[in-house]
């Protein structure tokens, strides 16, 4: 590729990062054309589909995150990997509205795409589901759709607000609910 090809490519790629991240995958090609200050063509000659340019910059949030789940897995006992890891996805995701939409299958298959790129994320959150549960950290009547599910209720509860204390509050309310023994009010 040529160096200012390369450039172009780029530039997009960052446009595009920071549009999705700020504002979802709903984020027009041509504005993302705009910002990046190229025109819709450069942007299609390096991304044919928008898929294609989601793919691109949601696979480049995926691999810090399998990172950070096997440094988990390697450093912590199983039950705390997996709450810090729960966390630490409702953190990024509301830094990160087009990965929370991207993890909540909202018009594009994340898991698929990440497959296709050697991670498999929806592998790893469930090791660390079924490690915690099997270390009895986690209640056992729980399953990988169950956890999806509160997570993204804890980004909906973020929506609008860029309030980290409401989302810690939230965070821990889950995070007590999936206790295989809630810590008792005091």
């Amino acid at each position: 590729m040529r160096a200012d090809a390369q450039r172009n490519r780029e530039k997009v790629l960052q446009a595009a990062s920071a549009a999705f991240a700020a504002e979802g995958l709903g984020v027009p090609v041509q504005e993302i054309a705009r910002r990046a200050g190229v025109g819709t063509g450069t942007v299609s000659r390096h991304f044919p589909t928008k898929e294609s340019l989601f793919e691109a910059v949601v696979l480049s949030r995926v691999e810090p995150l399998i990172d950070r789940a096997r440094s988990l897995t390697a450093t912590r006992d199983a039950g705390d990997a997996f709450f810090e890891f729960f966390a630490h996805m409702v953190d990024q995701g509301a830094l990160d509205r087009g990965l929370a939409e991207a993890f909540a299958g909202a018009g594009f298959d994340m898991e698929g795409a990440a497959l296709k790129a050697g991670y498999d994320v929806g592998a790893t959150f469930r090791e660390l589901l079924t490690r915690a549960q099997q270390a009895g950290a986690v209640r056992p009547d729980v399953d990988i759709t169950d956890v999806k599910a509160l997570m993204f209720g804890c980004l909906t509860r973020e929506r609008g607000q860029a309030e980290p204390a409401a989302r810690d509050r939230v965070v821990t309310v889950v995070r007590d609910g999936l206790r295989a023994h809630p810590a008792q009010a005091i």
